[in-house]
């Protein structure tokens, strides 16, 4: 390994009295490779959580309360190996890249919703990293952008999946992506916010008829060659542009669940495929 030597490595949560092994953390989303806090590093961690920890809504339809603090949010990705949404995910990762070396802000962003408008603040939960130059990290966002993403405006930057940009507007800053046309998605400040700042509207997309995640179950995984998703009982394999679909039986959807994404829920415990689970 380059640079230090690989090791146990902890990290003091922020609200502070238990600690979290960030060792644990990198075996979680299968990385080896160097600890250096560059960009490097940077990019394989963020690949490799998105390869490895889904995005998925399932806690809510298990009528799951979804906690933000960092103690409830290892115990259910590392511990457990389960995903989670926007405010789990990226919420965690700054975690690790902070005990790693890296300078990490948690941002709000607002969502770009079907009428062109945009949903309220902290909708979103996305990263800025500090290096030489600052880049947009982001682990929790669907099938987004596999790699971070450089702070540079109009500046399109491709990747295998896809193409993206970031527009600026005075302090708004643009996350969009290539569909035909430049389409934004998200867009964002650059002050820094902590977890607690994210919980109440974490809150309402876990209650909120309105909120989409209570509409219905959905679990996505990024894989080396394409995606699978779960969106209710559909199975959605996407290899390459080859896209096939089928639909899941409840026993065919524990199956899925366990041996695609790796989510296994304890013996005796409810199952997110059950209607009466389901959000109403």
């Amino acid at each position: 390994m380059v640079g230090r030597a690989r090791q146990d490595i902890i990290v003091k949560k922020e609200s502070a009295e238990s600690i979290v092994d960030i060792q644990k953390y990198l075996e979680r989303i299968n990385y080896h490779g160097s600890l250096d806090p560059t960009l490097q590093t940077l990019q394989a961690l963020h690949e490799a959580h998105l390869l490895a920890v889904p995005f998925e809504n399932l806690d809510i339809h298990l009528g799951r309360e979804i906690v933000l603090d960092e103690a409830s949010l290892w115990t259910k990705i590392v511990e457990h190996k389960h995903g989670g949404f926007c405010y789990e995910l990226n919420g965690l990762f700054a975690l690790l890249l902070r005990a790693i070396g890296f300078s990490v802000d948690r941002l709000s962003a607002a969502v770009a919703n079907s009428t062109g408008g945009f949903s309220p603040e902290f909708d979103h939960l996305t990263l800025l990293v500090h290096l030489e130059e600052n880049w947009l990290a982001d682990v929790g966002f669907g099938e987004a952008f596999r790699q971070p993403l450089q702070m540079q405006t109009v500046l399109a930057q491709p990747q295998d999946r896809g193409s993206y940009r970031l527009e600026r507007e005075g302090e708004f800053w643009i996350y969009q992506e290539w569909d035909g046309a430049w389409k934004s998605a998200y867009y964002f400040t650059l002050q820094p916010h902590e977890l607690r700042d994210f919980a109440a509207m974490c809150q309402y997309h876990q209650t909120s008829p309105k909120s989409h995640f209570t509409q219905k179950r959905v679990c996505f995984l990024a894989t080396r060659s394409g995606r699978i998703t779960l969106s209710d009982q559909r199975l959605i394999t996407t290899i390459d542009d080859e896209r096939t679909e089928r639909l899941l039986t409840d026993e065919d959807y524990q199956t899925v669940l366990a041996e695609q994404f790796g989510i296994v829920f304890s013996p005796g415990a409810s199952s997110p495929n059950t209607s009466a689970n389901r959000c109403k």
